[in-house]
Order: structure tokens, then C-alpha cells, then sequence
């Protein structure tokens, strides 16, 4: 799904991470994060950071601590995310999670220190003082009480309910897309782009969230365990709420490729060319 262009990026991203956990103090607590932190996944997050820096002409090498910052966090959702007392899953990017690895207290431990580092390199990227304050109040608004976190809470407390499609899609506004909604926008502000742009970039930004999630719903119930790199079928297990259990399965890709036509309009309404952006929709062909 990436260009050859956002392809280069993943090299100086891996360094950061990298470089941020070799300078840890405890060993163990090191393990612990970079067992999560490396086991793959898309990079999705910052490498949409970093793309959208780069459409506008920004300085990609200045983004990379908030991209790195971003992959932090998000690592340490899923592991939270797989615990016991939330969605108590023994598989996660094709290897046992963090607590099955490492058990359920140094999981934890790992979370939250994953979490603590994002905010602690987002603070070290080298730009305007005033920039870095927008970042973070940007960062802090899309993965806190008003962003995933709430949004973790309505997924576990829409568990056995009987919730609409407007509820579904607010709560994973909220727990999937505020993330990449947040992503794309910390990109507009370290790019310093124009309001016309950024209220673009925020629809491209939203529609695409939407559709990793609706995606996300479908593959649960059609892929295997070995072809996702986690439980297959787990949210029909525990009875959540998602767009094919609401919308049943064509409806759920009708909704799909809604979002995908809205997404790539919103990208058609840039003032530059995107090509980098519009890559990222190949995820779903």
C-alpha cells in the first residue's frame, strides 16, 4: 500500500524506535517494549504522518520523532488491548502477545512505558516551540478520555448490546480512527499547510480510518488466524458490536467502499498532488 517514495521512510523510523529504546536503563522493561514494538505490523500511523509531511514539501527528518511517537503509541494499545480484561487474546502480529510472552504484569509495565516514551520523543522534535505545544495537545486529544481510551470503553461496554450503525461508527471514530485521523493531521501541522488543505486532509484522514476499521470488521470474519496474525473470528466470539454483525456482510462493504469513494475525494480536493496519500488506499484492493 506504500509508494516507493514513503517506502524510504521505514529505515530512519525503525532508527528512531530503535535508538529510543537502546538508551533504556532496564533491560527487562527494554525486552518487553521492543518484543511488541518489533514484531512488524504496518507502520500504518507514521508512515501516513511522515507522507502527509512530505506531500506539502515539510522537512521528513524533523517528523520522524513524532512518527516514532505515534508507532509508540499505538503499540502499547494493543498490548493493553489484549490483556485478560479486555480482549484476552493469545495472538498478536503473528506471535503470542505481550502477556502471554512476558506475563500480565511486566505487559502492563511495557504499556505504559510505551506510552510515557511516545510523549517523551514527541517533545524532542525540533521545531517551533509553538508547534511542538500544538502537537502534543493534538497527540494527548486523539489517544486520551476523549479519544481511543473513550472509545476502548464503548467497545467493551457495547459487548451483548444492541447498538446502531450511528454508535458503531462514533465509537470507532473514536478507538480506531482517532489514531490515524491524528496521524495525518500532526503531518499538517509540522507541513504548516493551509486551512483549505488541513480540512481536506482531515475528511481523507476520517473516511480512511472508517475504512481500515470496516476492513478490519470483515477480515475477522472471513480470514484466518494465520493470514491475520491474530484470533480470527474473536469479536463474534464475544459478541461485539461490529459493521458486519450490524450491517451483515454486503452491507458492510457497501459502507467499505462508501468511505474508500469519500477518501479519495477528499484527496482529489488537495491543492498539491498526493500520490503518496492515495497509495495508502490500495490497502484495501
Amino acid at each position: 500500500m506504500l509508494n516507493a517514495r514513503t517506502q524510504s521512510f521505514l529505515p530512519a523510523l525503525d532508527a528512531t524506535m530503535t535508538a529510543r529504546l537502546d538508551a533504556l536503563h532496564n533491560a527487562s522493561l527494554a525486552e518487553a517494549m521492543r518484543y511488541s514494538l518489533e514484531a512488524g505490523g504496518k507502520r500504518l500511523r507514521p508512515l501516513l504522518l511522515l507522507a502527509t509531511v512530505d506531500t506539502f514539501g515539510g522537512d521528513v527528518d524533523t517528523a520522524l520523532p513524532a512518527a516514532a511517537a505515534l508507532e509508540y503509541l499505538h503499540t502499547y494499545s494493543l498490548i493493553h488491548d489484549d490483556l485478560p480484561a479486555m480482549d484476552n487474546d493469545d495472538l498478536r502480529r503473528g506471535q503470542p502477545t505481550s502477556h502471554k510472552q512476558f506475563g500480565e504484569a511486566m505487559a502492563i509495565l511495557a504499556g505504559d512505558a510505551l506510552q510515557a516514551e511516545a510523549f517523551a520523543m514527541l517533545s524532542m522534535t525540533e521545531a517551533p516551540a509553538a508547534t511542538v505545544v500544538t502537537l502534543t495537545q493534538q497527540f494527548a486529544q486523539a489517544v486520551g478520555a476523549n479519544g481511543m481510551v473513550a472509545g476502548q470503553v464503548m467497545d467493551m461496554t457495547s459487548e451483548n448490546q444492541l447498538i446502531d450503525v450511528a454508535h458503531l461508527r462514533l465509537l470507532q471514530a473514536l478507538k480506531t480512527g482517532a489514531l490515524i485521523e491524528v496521524a495525518v493531521m500532526m503531518g499538517a501541522t509540522l507541513a504548516d499547510v493551509g486551512e483549505q488543505d488541513a480540512v481536506a486532509l482531515r475528511r481523507f484522514a476520517q473516511a480512511f480510518g472508517l475504512a481500515f476499521q470496516i476492513q478490519d470488521d470483515i477480515n475477522d470474519v472471513t480470514k484466518t488466524s494465520a493470514a491475520l496474525g491474530k484470533t480470527a473470528n474473536k469479536d463474534v466470539a464475544e459478541n461485539k458490536a461490529t459493521f458486519p454483525a450490524i450491517l451483515g456482510l454486503p452491507g458492510a462493504r457497501k459502507a467499505l467502499a462508501t468511505q474508500l469513494m469519500l477518501a479519495r475525494e477528499a484527496v482529489g480536493h488537495l491543492s498539491v498532488p498526493a500520490p503518496q496519500l492515495q497509495a495508502f488506499l490500495s490497502y484495501f484492493d
